[in-house]
């Protein structure tokens, strides 16, 4: 028996930049949303992207946040089909 695959339609595209992407080990993916209401907030703790015990799983005042390429805030709710960034300080010259 095959299990069923994830609702896909009901999920978002989790996008990760810079060091977030070197140290989770992965650059994008979809995330099944749940049933319940999601917020940006809800997404990181789900993936653990947090530094451990230390932030206590919420989202560093440093990384910002994009919905549909527009910035947002970590409680901002999410729907179906939303593409969501997280993107942490870069330095460059």
């Amino acid at each position: 028996m095959v299990a069923p695959s994830p609702d896909l339609t009901a999920a978002v595209r989790v996008r990760l930049f810079a060091a977030l992407r070197e140290r989770a080990g992965w650059g994008e993916r979809l995330v099944p949303l749940e049933a319940s209401p999601t917020s940006a907030a809800d997404l990181w703790r789900r993936l653990a992207l947090d530094d451990g015990p230390a932030t206590g799983g919420r989202i560093p005042p440093s990384i910002r946040i994009a919905i549909n390429q527009a910035f947002a805030a970590p409680g901002t709710p999410l729907r179906p089909g939303d593409e969501v960034a997280f993107l942490p300080p870069i330095t460059g010259g």
